[in-house]
């Protein structure tokens, strides 16, 4: 057993090694910054440039255009960052790199000029590739050996992921909507310097985990607890690169000539091909080339490895059709708490609201604060500087919170901000996760496909509230005033789907790889999200053009039927998938 694994599972919090946390608390900062500038983004591009936050008045669909490019480039750069990592860096000098990188690109977005602007989008999609893969592989490899505990700390894990991203969507989103879209993404990058000061101060604590890229050789893969199974290198041929590139060259020509299209009204494929325009006829090429590369790759495997790289396209399949959903929250979700739902209250209503908005902010915070406390006293000695950066940065967090608060409070009514129901997301999981976590390590736990299955069914209903909530909207509505219960409802059921796939998936794949390929095949996992970005991006631009056509109601029906129609497939296929996964739980 490697000692320094040893080494971190000597000091445990709340029942695992304190250098998860370290992670945790890292993550935090990162999804913070991601999440607290990303949600402003529908809201400054789509703002009116005469009002007292004026932004670039764009059309709900170029606006989700660009939006959608981003956002599947946030999950494409992980593949080459997870590649250097495995073969130039090591996780953790990557994981550095990726947050200067981004911290940079939050400073630029400050500034709020078109160059700037999209100067600070490329500097935070380049670092989220080195962050967003190498992260989690570090976990991945800190719990080699002990695969049963593997579950439930990535749902640990996940909670950090969406503690930042509660925090960020509120303090960016109210300040942004209340003082200037500066602020908002100005803090962002504040709070992303102290996480990887945080970090770079912890790497102490995990020894050799991490700091080096792995060997190439034979190596193993785990089958279930403490059982081994060879398995031999399978090295890229070149017709397998002569795939990569060009399915690559199509991919990338499509996410960026799909806004251009929308926005500039120029094309970069200006042709068309049996009815199809220049851009699809490349998107369905570069598709067909990676499905013959994925074929290929996988019949050269030995079978239980093949079996098992099987089972992950599969549930790879199932997070594309997931994301290309759920992402509606930071688009068409947006847009509809802004302009279709009834955001002011008065009287005491008012108060009430103010009341458990404090609640939802302040319990969170004294839950982190309290694993912060427990962190701090089992490491002070160790990474004592480290420690010392995350309480600067928890003290700024709780002022903030309090200015926030004080400025609510002071308010005769209240006017809830379109960023606030972004949060609901991020507060159910923190409140959902511990019971989940518990549930996959119990004798109950379900297998892989049942969640995947129960997770769509779950994201398909909270859609089937909010079509119901809207039903009574006219076709071409521009405004509305629907009860804010419907998009609250809608949250939860979103958030229980999630916790059924998102974190679940990230701690299948790491037990169903092998472990040199485990950061290049992370930025695979991330191709799938990044598809779903895109379509996300896609299908919630649509939403002008079906509200008018039929209705907003219709327009949630879409997003009802599809989720739960592929949910019920996966669980047809639960069978077949856990054979394929030869003993993996």
């Amino acid at each position: 057993m490697n000692t320094d694994i040893e080494n971190l599972f000597k000091d445990k919090v709340l029942g695992h090694p304190a250098g998860l946390f370290v992670l945790f608390f890292t993550e935090m900062w990162e999804r913070f910054s991601f999440y607290g500038m990303r949600i402003l983004l529908v809201l400054f591009l789509t703002a009116p440039i005469i009002s007292d936050n004026p932004g670039w008045e764009w059309p709900r669909e170029n606006a989700l255009a660009l939006i959608g490019t981003y956002a599947s480039l946030l999950y494409l750069t992980p593949i080459v960052g997870g590649w250097i990592a495995d073969k130039i860096t090591g996780y953790r000098v990557a994981v550095v790199i990726g947050c200067l990188i981004m911290t940079l690109g939050h400073a630029a977005m400050a500034l709020e000029t078109t160059a700037t602007f999209y100067l600070g989008l490329a500097l935070l999609i380049i670092g989220t590739g080195f962050f967003k893969p190498n992260i989690t592989s570090i976990i991945s490899e800190m719990y080699h050996g002990k695969e049963s505990k593997k579950d439930g700390a990535y749902t640990i894990f996940y909670m950090g992921v969406n503690a930042g991203a509660f925090f960020g969507m509120m303090l960016c989103g109210y300040l942004a909507e209340n003082y200037g879209w500066s602020w908002g993404f100005g803090l962002a990058g504040i709070f992303m310097l102290l996480g990887m000061l945080q970090f770079w101060l912890a790497k102490d604590l995990f020894g050799d985990i991490g700091g080096k890229p792995l060997k190439l050789g034979e190596v193993k893969v785990v089958i279930g607890e403490d059982q081994d199974v060879e398995t031999k290198l399978n090295p890229f041929s070149l017709l397998d690169k002569i795939l990569i590139v060009l399915s690559s060259i199509g991919g990338l020509l499509y996410l960026f000539n799909d806004p251009l299209e929308k926005i500039q009204g120029t094309s970069l494929a200006p042709f068309s091909l049996g009815g199809l325009s220049g851009t699809n006829v490349v998107i369905l090429c570069s598709l067909v080339l990676f499905l013959i590369l994925l074929v290929t790759r996988i019949a050269r495997y030995l079978p239980v490895v093949r079996d098992r790289i099987i089972a992950v396209s599969i549930f790879g399949f199932f997070t594309v059709f997931f994301f290309a959903f759920f992402e509606q929250s930071l688009g068409s979700m947006t847009i509809f708490a802004r302009d279709y739902t009834n955001r002011e209250l008065v009287g005491q209503s008012a108060m009430i609201f103010k009341i458990m908005d404090a609640l939802l902010t302040t319990v969170p915070l004294l839950i982190i604060s309290w694993v912060l406390v427990l962190l701090a006293k089992k490491t002070y000695k160790r990474i004592g500087f480290s420690n010392i950066i995350l309480a600067i940065a928890f003290i700024g967090l709780w002022i903030l919170v309090i200015f926030r608060l004080m400025d609510k409070f002071s308010q005769e009514g209240n006017q809830v901000d379109a960023t606030w129901f972004g949060i609901l997301n991020s507060f159910f999981i923190i409140t959902l996760a511990p019971f989940f976590s518990r549930w996959w390590e119990s004798k109950y736990n379900p297998s892989a496909a049942m969640k995947y299955g129960i997770g769509l069914i779950l994201l398909g209903l909270g859609f089937a509230v909010l079509s119901f909530g809207a039903s009574g909207i006219p076709s071409g509505a521009q405004t509305a005033s629907v009860s804010m219960v419907f998009l609250i409802l809608a949250y939860l059921l979103h958030t229980m789907g999630e916790l059924c796939i998102s974190p679940v998936g990230l701690s299948y794949l790491s037990k169903l790889v092998p472990a040199r390929m485990i950061g290049f095949m992370f930025g695979v996992w991330y191709l799938a999200i990044a598809i779903g970005q895109k379509a996300a991006g896609t299908m919630g631009g649509m939403i002008d053009r079906i509200s008018e056509q039929y209705s907003m109601g219709t327009f949630f029906l879409i997003f009802t039927l599809v989720p739960v129609g592929v949910g019920f497939i996966s669980i047809v296929l639960n069978p077949l998938l856990k054979k394929l996964m030869h003993g993996v739980r």
